[in-house]
């Protein structure tokens, strides 16, 4: 599966910070990347500066 765009990512985010709890930034990286079913590879893909992974630059 690819790494999915900030719109794709939006409605299960807003799912999961529905529950009425507070949430890390990296607790909502860690969910929303199972729930997606990224691998680990996936995970660490880099922007094109090398310095933040895609996914998490997405979900911030």
């Amino acid at each position: 599966m690819s790494i999915s765009d900030y719109q794709s990512i939006m409605f299960p985010l807003l799912q999961y910070s529905g529950d009425e709890q507070e949430h890390s930034l990296r607790e909502c990286i860690e969910a929303l990347a199972s729930y997606f079913n990224l691998t680990h590879e996936e995970r660490k893909q880099l922007l094109p500066s090398g310095k933040q992974a895609i996914f998490d630059n997405r979900m911030g």
